[in-house]
């Protein structure tokens, strides 16, 4: 605020420097022309000061929150982070008592939406909805600025990973698809979501663990990637298993392996990974997880306001049935805790990219360590 109050005071100082200029040379009034800039600049320095004197007052309410909240989900409308984004406001708005109206702010796998909440107002009113992507931003020179400068409200779940083929593939289990591989390195087709997706990930995940190399084939999406590979364009993919479930179960796709330590309850049949080759358990759990964010310097009470709203509208009967219908693991956690989870992502996953050689901007730049070097601070052990 006080530099408001210095910004109208330098461009009052103009504006009677203009004035003084024009008596000396003996005008005894301002030209026309002298009036409309002077007007215009008190008018704007006005205006400029008002905003700011706004901002300043409204961050001095007691009353938090006096008005509508504005949430910008940072992926596309019908995709898993605005479907549960979503889900869970309507619930969340109920118990901070004011709306949250959202809006899709999409764009460089998430960075649009996660740079435009970085330079909004710190005063609580503005909340970033986002899945894991920010944590590799840095090593993937995609933006500088990154989950560091949020605090995590609450992160709402995580998904688990499966490997996918077409029903009539010759692949019968993971360890076909890595001895292949290892035998004709580049030849099997893999589908992929762009850069820094699931499917790029757990690609660089067998690279960096298994040695093997595959031909990695670009698509927009999960929806695409399934048509390809159902089209014989692709031999396997990588995909959440909520996506991957009803065609599971009705036999128009096979899944090979579960990424994750322990097998999953709804499909018990499907070995995981590390079953098969126990290096890749330091890994897990590791999956896609979604949750809402606002700047980390907001004051520590509004902070406090917006966890106990959204980890109530997360009890909900109708939040916890999204989740189990989704076949979503439940998180619900938010502060440090959450912190520690997403590093321990970071960690895993940018070294993965590193080692794999996905991208020469090493995480020990960044003070990342390796999951090896981990510890529950998120910082080398």
């Amino acid at each position: 605020m006080l530099n408001a109050f210095s910004g109208f005071g330098c461009i009052f100082r103009r504006s009677s420097a203009i004035c003084s200029r024009t008596e000396t040379k003996g005008e005894k009034v301002l030209s026309k022309r002298n009036k409309i800039i002077v007007a215009l600049l008190l008018v704007i320095s006005i205006f400029v000061a008002g905003k700011e004197i706004y901002t300043y007052v409204r961050g001095l309410t007691a009353d938090y929150p006096d008005n509508d909240l504005n949430g910008y989900i940072a992926w596309a409308a019908g995709g898993a982070t605005d479907t549960t984004s979503r889900g869970i406001t309507v619930q969340a708005q109920k118990f901070l008592g004011a709306n949250i109206v959202m809006q899709n702010k999409t764009g460089a796998t998430g960075a649009i939406a996660t740079e435009f909440v970085a330079h909004l107002p710190a005063d609580g009113y503005s909340l970033l909805y986002n899945a894991e992507n920010p944590t590799l931003y840095h090593v993937m020179d995609i933006s500088n600025v990154d989950y560091d400068e949020f605090y995590p409200i609450l992160l709402f779940g995580s998904q688990v990973a499966v490997v996918i083929v077409p029903p009539d593939s010759r692949y019968q289990s993971i360890s076909d698809v890595i001895e292949d591989a290892a035998a004709n390195p580049g030849k099997i087709n893999l589908g992929i979501s762009g850069v820094g997706g699931l499917p790029y990930n757990v690609s660089c995940m067998m690279e960096s663990t298994s040695g093997v190399d595959f031909n990695q084939v670009p698509f927009d999406g999960d929806a695409s990637i399934i048509s390809a590979l159902l089209g014989g364009h692709v031999d396997l993919s990588v995909v959440n298993y909520s996506t991957a479930a009803d065609l599971y179960k009705t036999g128009d796709l096979r899944i090979l392996t579960v990424l994750n330590n322990e097998r999953l309850e709804a499909i018990p049949e499907v070995e995981t990974i590390s079953e098969v080759y126990p290096e890749y358990e330091k890994y897990f759990p590791w999956g896609a997880f979604t949750g809402v964010y606002c700047r980390d310097d907001v004051e520590e009470e509004r902070k406090e306001i917006l966890v106990d709203a959204f980890k109530k509208a997360y009890e909900t009967e109708e939040f916890q049935s999204y989740l189990t219908d989704n076949y979503i693991i439940p998180l619900g956690i938010s502060g440090e805790e959450a912190r520690t989870y997403w590093k321990r992502w970071q960690s895993v996953t940018t070294w993965l990219l590193y080692d794999s050689g996905a991208t020469n901007i090493s995480p020990e730049n960044y003070n990342i360590p390796r999951i090896e070097d981990f510890d529950e601070g998120g910082t080398e052990s």
